[in-house]
């Protein structure tokens, strides 16, 4: 019986993984907004209802993709945290972990669109996907934490923010990264924000006929070392993301 149970799940894992890639396919082919369950089954040679056992909804199969690039972009970004070396300077993690945002994006531009592009017309994000969401901003968190805890992050140089942004800021570092000074975590998420603009203007198209491919790296760099700046890192000498980081 537990043998013919591990096959139907199984079998059931790999029809579901199936069904998403053939879902990411048609997001590259037509856009989040044009993708439809009946077009996956056809694809896949399946009828609809045999689908709609996996995935009841349209929203419900971009939920999961939602989740998975979520979860991708996050496990790459702790993994490169992860890789530092124990002794690397704040500045240095911060920028190993926004290449690593930056390179899972290049490589996977269709589902970066899904997560930080326009939003899906008649799609309302479920609680499901917030965890997922979170795990960059947590890993960027925890680097200006261990700062902090080291004494080796100064108060941000834009200053105290406003009362209500620092009461915002104050529930963050409570809830995330207990002992954070509030004007700290208020920066981080600015810093968030502009890294992912960063991050869509190159996947985006947008820096094109402004910086060159080869400087691209570069300019990244650069501009990672001032958002840590902006959070109250040290930058000393940023050494930039590791030899695997796209040009």
């Amino acid at each position: 019986m537990g043998a013919i149970k591990g096959a139907r799940e199984r079998a059931r894992s790999e029809i579901t993984a199936s069904i998403k890639d053939e879902a990411r396919r048609q997001l590259a082919d037509t856009g989040a907004a044009q993708l439809s369950v009946r077009a996956v089954a056809r694809a896949l040679g399946m009828v609809s209802s045999a689908v709609y056992r996996y995935f009841p909804s349209r929203d419900e199969l971009l939920t999961a993709l939602i989740v998975d690039a979520y979860d991708a972009l996050g496990l790459q970004a702790e993994t490169a945290l992860g890789a530092a070396a124990p002794d690397a300077a704040p500045v240095d993690r911060w920028i190993a972990v926004c290449g690593a945002a930056r390179a899972w994006a290049l490589a996977h531009p269709h589902e970066y669109a899904l997560i930080y592009g326009s939003p899906v017309p008649g799609y309302a994000a479920p609680r499901d996907t917030v965890a997922p969401a979170s795990r960059l901003a947590r890993t960027l968190l925890r680097i200006a934490s261990d700062a902090h805890a080291a004494g080796e992050l100064a108060p941000p140089p834009a200053g105290e923010p406003p009362s209500a942004v620092r009461c915002d800021g104050g529930r963050l570092a409570a809830e995330l990264a207990p002992g954070l000074p509030a004007a700290n975590a208020a920066s981080l998420v600015a810093a968030w924000a502009q890294l992912f603009g960063l991050i869509g203007f190159e996947v985006f198209g947008q820096l094109d006929n402004v910086i060159g491919d080869r400087a691209r790296r570069d300019f990244f760099v650069h501009a990672c070392a001032g958002l840590a700046r902006g959070v109250g890192l040290t930058v000393r000498h940023a050494r930039g993301p590791g030899v695997n980081e796209p040009s």
